[in-house]
């Protein structure tokens, strides 16, 4: 019988996180700290207000563009928050993070263009780069630089098939919030060799020193920058599955275009959801992002509390980047011993690229009771105590 799958998801059980639900159920004690889905419950008014709204007959399709009401709370957002002024047909509501970046990605590019990738990176990117007929190109990143993208270093990686990069701060998996210096280079960098530039803003509300700064909101970048939301994060809402898109127009139709036939429109209970967490979101955040960053602090207080591990500092997100070299270990090689000794399930590096070979990748998404009882176990085991 002839194997019916496309020849390139033949290999699709490579990535290690392919595997984190079937180790998550080997023990009963497990603590689970690999991925980005907090335990938080989204904040009750929400679902209060989006149930409302579904009684009230919100439950069918929206327009294709997404629910008016929430487009225009999008728009008031980067007028209030940025001082962007957005078209009608500059905002698009997707079915999440994930379904925006893949649309972008099938409406920008033709078969071999190349998309630079800073690696270490959300190892969704390469598959989406792939399924719009694109080849990614990946730009590694350096602890020693503080994870912060050499644009010198991706010069290297230029070439005439170049269409776009893909950025994302706060950044999943290291935690680095990317300098206004360095964005500033990104946005060089774009002018320059006429780049597109999507943005991958999906953290945006976990900035712990400095307050977030759009990419798009720098000179000469609103025409050539896409900018990906999410309420997944930022909201704690990653079961309502809702997103959006802010591009220059051209963009935007294309998007709509290609989503008319994958899923027409986002769910309008989600939607519904998602304008009333936007309308309260400076409620919501002084609830939600102390409470991560108290995580992050006291999580990386724990690392550098233990011989086995190296870390650099996290300015943001929800995830922490430690080092495993002095364990001597590879990154699978110290996630399974973590998994095995202390029954704590963390992600390897090398999940988000070649560069993150030798680091782990800790999500805070449990409370502080919790985390307490991953370090301890965690402390206890030789490798980590520097035996």
């Amino acid at each position: 019988m002839k194997d019916f799958r496309a020849r390139r998801w033949q290999q699709e059980d490579r990535n290690p996180m392919m595997t984190v639900f079937e180790k998550a159920g080997r023990y009963p004690d497990i603590i689970d700290l690999s991925i980005g889905d907090p335990d938080l419950k989204t904040p009750q008014k929400i679902i209060d207000l989006a149930f409302a709204d579904a009684g009230a007959g919100h439950t069918k399709y929206t327009d294709p563009w997404g629910d008016p009401e929430l487009r225009e709370e999008i728009a008031r957002f980067y007028a209030e928050e940025y001082g962007v002024a957005l078209g009608e047909r500059e905002i698009f509501v997707s079915t999440a993070g994930c379904v925006a970046m893949y649309l972008v990605m099938e409406a920008i590019l033709d078969p071999g263009d190349e998309v630079l990738i800073f690696d270490p990176y959300f190892s969704a990117y390469a598959t989406q780069v792939r399924l719009g007929g694109g080849v990614p190109v990946f730009v590694p990143c350096r602890e020693a630089d503080g994870w912060q993208p050499d644009m010198e270093r991706a010069a290297q990686y230029l070439t005439p098939r170049t269409k776009a990069l893909v950025i994302n701060t706060p950044n999943n998996p290291t935690g680095v919030c990317y300098s206004r210096p360095t964005l500033e280079a990104v946005a060089r960098f774009a002018r320059k060799n006429d780049l597109l530039v999507v943005a991958d803003d999906i953290y945006t509300s976990f900035c712990y020193s400095e307050p977030f700064l759009p990419v798009l909101t720098l000179p000469g970048m609103k025409e050539r920058t896409v900018a990906i939301n999410s309420f997944s994060k930022n909201f704690v809402m990653t079961g309502f599955r809702v997103g959006n898109i802010v591009a220059p127009e051209p963009i935007a139709r294309a998007v709509k275009s290609i989503n008319d036939s994958v899923v027409y429109s986002a769910p309008a209970p989600s939607q519904r959801a998602a304008l009333h967490a936007l309308r309260r979101r400076k409620e919501l955040a002084a609830q939600i992002v102390p409470e991560f960053s108290a995580r992050m602090a006291y999580g990386a207080q724990c690392i550098r509390e233990l011989p086995g591990f190296t870390l650099s500092p996290a300015g943001g997100g929800i995830y922490l980047f430690p080092g495993v070299g002095p364990t001597g270990l590879t990154s699978a090689e110290a996630c399974e011993r973590i998994l095995e000794e202390a029954h704590v399930l963390v992600l390897p590096g090398s999940a988000f690229g070649d560069a993150g070979e030798g680091y782990l990748r800790i999500a805070c998404t449990v409370g502080l009771d919790k985390m307490e009882e991953a370090f301890g176990r965690m402390a206890q085991m030789p490798m980590l105590q520097g035996r």
